[in-house]
């Protein structure tokens, strides 16, 4: 991608403030026309939402991105929606134990709403506080009790396809640990033992940061630096590695380029994260200077491998590996082509990927991946990527679910998915702008704890 070095915050404010009058109108839509027995919302067709049943992964995204929009505007309407949705919906989130989710889905409603108390900007209700830090003190403990050990004496939280899978997205919904152990939670497991949530947590991202990352290091045949795997198997009587998998991208040997930004949001806030704990905490991993080195290395490599292998204005194909790259052309060299006839872009990736560039852009006091968050950023508010139309329930535009299934729309007379919009898309685009919107106006960062 070409960043643009003289970009600053302040000149997105216009397009944040028109982001947020946009998803006004889609958020109330959502919500009037959206019956939670349907399932959660997922994908839009034909710019309408629509469920599709794997997991139930989506429906913290659809209510935060109301929180996120009060967050912003101030507009009451939307705390009440995001508020009371949460509290009429939510509950089985919190217990549910099929899933490495509870990060999306928890910490974007109670953890939101949590933060927001706290801050000041709802009004002070002990009772509330204390329902909205138990819901999350239980999302915690519920996600760390989906472990695997592995033979180097660490482990993971398994995916949804059992104890030998890992998967690279789970390293942002680890959020659901560190928020459990900040407000003094741990999982109880037989006979009493008492289990670190942030000892967990740790522990899965060093597995995720040695497993599914490249480091051009000689690993394999096909060892880039910054390459990921989206899964990583593991025998489950010995607890080691075995191989590379891929669900949702082209092979396991190529990169998934949504699970890419999940790696580099996750490491970049978790890093930040670190930054409150306490280095007594951190010494059964080595000490801090460990800890943060191997963060760090994982954060680089994957922000660094994002910006050279998306397009120029910064939005990325659906993987890197896709066998219709090459018929598109020089795709790293020109500006994205959401309407191309042979590959499609994810747009919902790159506003997870600039959200966490932005972050480990501050936290490193690096210019080069700050930069590349705004020019990511100001592409996605911007044509064609921006979705105006009030008749269209859709935030973000040209994002992609799963292709190696066909569950994205073609459209009439297209030969690839495109016009179209996710959940976490919607939701992550909000993220974003509500990032930039407290940093334009000089208000403290938004982050996932409070």
């Amino acid at each position: 991608m070409k960043i643009d070095s003289n970009l600053q915050a302040p000149q997105l404010a216009s397009a944040v403030r028109a982001l947020f009058d946009i998803a006004a109108v889609k958020i109330r839509s959502l919500n009037d026309s959206w019956s939670p027995g349907a399932g959660s919302p997922v994908f839009t067709s034909g710019g309408k939402y629509t469920s599709r049943g794997w997991t139930e992964w989506t429906q913290g995204f659809q209510f935060g991105s109301a929180l996120l929009q009060f967050d912003a505007t101030g507009d009451a309407e939307f705390l009440r929606i995001g508020r009371t949705r949460t509290v009429e919906v939510m509950a089985p989130h919190i217990t549910h134990i099929g899933v490495h989710d509870h990060g999306f889905n928890n910490v974007s409603t109670y953890g939101n709403l949590l933060r927001l108390l706290k801050e000041g900007r709802m009004e002070a209700n002990p009772w509330e506080q204390n329902f909205y830090e138990l819901a999350l003190k239980c999302s915690g403990a519920v996600q760390a009790a989906r472990w695997t050990n592995i033979s180097n004496g660490g482990g993971f939280i398994y995916s949804f396809n059992g104890p030998h899978s890992l998967f690279v997205d789970t390293v942002r919904t680890v959020r659901a640990l560190a928020v459990g152990h900040r407000l003094g939670h741990a999982l109880f497991t037989e006979n009493d033992k008492r289990v670190s949530l942030l000892d967990r947590m740790l522990w899965h991202m060093d597995a995720t940061a040695r497993y599914s990352i490249y480091y051009g290091e000689g690993r394999d045949s096909y060892d880039v630096s910054g390459r990921t795997a989206h899964e990583s198997v593991f025998n489950t009587n010995d607890g080691n590695y075995r191989c590379p998998n891929s669900q949702q991208g082209y092979a396991p040997f190529s990169t998934w380029t949504r699970g890419l930004a999940w790696a580099i949001c996750g490491f970049a806030e978790e890093l930040e994260f670190l930054e409150t704990i306490s280095d007594v905490e951190l010494e059964p991993h080595g000490g801090r200077a460990k800890v943060v080195a191997f963060l760090t290395k994982a954060a680089t490599a994957t922000s660094d491998f994002y910006i050279a292998n998306s397009a120029l204005d910064g939005i990325p194909y659906w993987d890197t590996g896709a066998p219709g790259l090459e018929k598109v052309g020089d795709w790293r060299g020109q500006v994205s082509n959401p309407f191309n006839d042979h590959e499609p872009v994810d747009s919902s990736a790159a506003a997870i990927a600039a959200q966490g560039l932005l972050r480990l852009g501050r936290y490193l006091k690096n210019e080069q991946y700050w930069q590349a968050g705004l020019t990511i950023s100001r592409t996605l508010f911007s044509d064609p990527y921006l979705s105006r139309s009030p008749l269209h329930q859709g935030l973000l535009l040209h994002s992609i679910y799963h292709r190696p299934n066909g569950w994205d729309t073609i459209p009439s007379g297209g030969k690839i998915p495109s016009g179209e919009a996710c959940m976490w898309g919607d939701y992550h685009a909000m993220e974003l702008a509500a990032y930039l919107h407290r940093v334009i106006e000089g208000k403290p960062d938004l982050t996932f704890w409070s």
